[in-house]
Order: C-alpha cells, then structure tokens, then sequence
C-alpha cells in the first residue's frame, strides 16, 4: 500500500502543485477513478512530455482501476519525451476483428489475448486475456494476464485478475537485459541481479 502512495504521489508530481494536491486528496479519499482521470487530463492541458514507462505506468494504474478502457485513447495523446523507450503502451483500441485468435494454452480456450505493453529491450509482451461475449465484443475486464513464450504457444508466466500491476513488474522484473536504477510500477528499483 505504502508504495502504491509513493507511485500515486509520484504520477502527480508531473502537474503544478495545486493539480498534484488535487490528485493526492483523490487517493486519500478513496478517488483513485478521478484522480487519474486528472492526472491525464492535466498531462495532456499542460502538454507535459512523459516517457513510455510513464505512460504504460499509468495504463496499467487505470486497468487497476476499472479505468484503461475509458482513458487510454487520452493515456495514448499524451506527449512523449523523445527518450529512448524501454516499454511501448501497444494498446490501440484492438477491434475485435483484430484480435489474433486462441492460441494452444488449454487454459485459455475460449479466450482471446490482446497484447498490451511491450519490452523494447527483449520483445517480451504483456498481454491482457479477455472472454468474448455474446454479442462479439471482448470482456471490459482481463480473465488474466499472461506473458506469453516468445513463440506466444503457451504462458510463459500467468497473473490472476485484478494483478495487472504484479504482471508489469514482472515484465520489467524479468527482462533479461534490465536498466539499472529502473523503477517498477510499485515504485521498486529494478536491474541488475536485485530484484527486490
């Protein structure tokens, strides 16, 4: 909890300080929905460049939250900071016509993976696994979240619902070319050998 208020604090650092107690008081009171649609929109009306990690930080912060469908088309508007990208936000609005169909995992018969954030440095993804409902769209809520074999056949790791932050940490956790100093989205360093 005490790192999820460090990132909190640390996303709403980007704004003027009167913006950023504004998304302070959402987590205190329990707000996090409107916060973080503060927090975009304050990005995108101060046109505050962000990086990719950033970026995905707060997509995996607002699929926590219920929040990723509502706010990603404005989380992909943001301006980047031209750094060299670590991670890259893949999702795009996927139709549903676009979605590659199930894969060979017994576990996932019946559902569809949907990737979502990338490692430049590897090519590992992390996708989200969604149902299809009846009606042909895909579920609003991820069943799981995998980080599939590099020939994407079987799950190389699987995160239950409602542990998309778990799932990007071991994305950046398990890149077997880390960046020092690099934090996860709990706000925990990552590289090298110390994966604490």
């Amino acid at each position: 909890m005490t790192e999820d208020v460090v990132l909190w604090n640390r996303l709403a650092a980007l704004l003027p300080e009167a913006e950023a107690q504004e998304i302070r008081d959402c987590w205190d009171i329990g707000e996090q929905e409107a916060g973080l649609g503060l927090l975009v929109s304050g990005i995108l009306d101060h046109e505050v460049p962000i990086s990719e990690t950033v970026r995905a930080r707060i997509s995996v912060l607002a699929e926590s939250w219920g929040e990723r469908e509502v706010l990603t088309p404005r989380i992909l508007r943001c301006h980047g900071n031209d750094a060299p990208a670590r991670l890259k936000l893949i999702d795009h609005g996927v139709r549903t016509d676009d979605v590659p169909a199930d894969g060979p995992d017994p576990e996932e018969t019946g559902l569809v993976r949907v990737p979502w954030i990338a490692c430049t440095r590897c090519g590992q993804i992390l996708m989200r696994v969604h149902a299809r409902e009846s009606w042909g769209d895909l579920s609003c809520l991820a069943e799981h979240y995998v980080i599939p074999s590099p020939d994407h056949s079987t799950a190389r790791r699987r995160f239950p619902a409602g542990s998309a932050d778990a799932a990007f940490d071991a994305l950046l956790n398990e890149c077997p070319q880390p960046v020092a100093g690099q934090l996860g989205v709990r706000g925990r360093r990552v590289g090298g050998r110390d994966r604490s």
